[in-house]
């Protein structure tokens, strides 16, 4: 994935891509990862960061140019975006990065809620010793994210323990319910923490859940999916008032 830019403010305005943009220069992939599956992690964080911040009108053209892919995986991409409510798609009038909604986010809350608690039991049950090893070294990655206040570190290790969680709890259902939330989440994340979060606090509690995991035990997975949703709840609260 690219490297991510320093944050910017809520509601700031990014510059509009233009084909004159020099492609983004990224880590070489996975050997089984997709020009498309690539083109969404880029443009996915793009947006998450607010490089591309919401009410941004964009292209096709100009995001290939952005970020150095061509039309066929960015406009796969963007489907992907827009059944994950981070872009919409106005047809004969250009693509749309989503405004960002508070009562929104508390509705997607109350599903995340259940279904994190599920993914977690289930996969501190049935994740193999090649992934607890992978979520004590994200537990880790957490407590230096939280020691150096290093938010881009924070929202990296996010991701992969969400994704982790997914590949281990080994429920495509379910799976698919998450995906749709996990971007939304952290995009609501990146506009407030500055004012309403506590970074140290935010990793402490995902960093317990990825021990848990790790360990294999389902009930202290669980309640510690609980008091991250209790966390993220409060944090989300908290923004109503400081943008009041």
């Amino acid at each position: 994935m690219p490297d991510t830019a320093p944050p910017r403010r809520a509601g700031a305005t990014a510059r509009r891509p233009s084909a004159g943009d020099k492609p983004r220069r990224r880590a070489a992939p996975p050997p089984d990862e997709t020009l498309a599956e690539r083109a969404y992690q880029a443009l996915e964080e793009e947006i998450v960061t607010l490089r591309l911040p919401p009410g941004e009108v964009v292209s096709e053209a100009l995001l290939s140019a952005r970020l150095g892919f061509g039309r066929t995986p960015v406009r796969e991409a963007l489907q992907r975006l827009a059944r994950e409510r981070l872009v919409r798609i106005l047809p004969r009038r250009g693509i749309v990065v989503a405004a960002v909604d508070v009562r929104e986010q508390l509705r997607l809350l109350e599903v995340r809620r259940e279904l994190e608690r599920l993914l977690a039991r289930l996969a501190a049950r049935r994740a193999d010793p090649a992934q607890r090893a992978r979520f004590a070294a994200i537990a880790e990655g957490m407590d230096r994210a939280a020691a150096t206040g290093d938010e881009t570190a924070f929202l990296r290790l996010d991701r992969a323990l969400n994704l982790l969680v997914l590949e281990a709890a080994r429920n495509e259902f379910a799976a698919a319910a998450m995906t749709l939330m996990h971007g939304l989440s952290r995009r609501f994340w990146f506009i407030h923490w500055r004012q309403s979060a506590d970074l140290a606090e935010a990793a402490r509690v995902h960093a317990d859940l990825a021990r848990c995991i790790a360990a294999g035990d389902p009930a202290a997975a669980a309640a510690a999916s609980d008091r991250l949703l209790d966390y993220i709840e409060a944090f989300t609260r908290a923004t109503v008032s400081a943008d009041a």
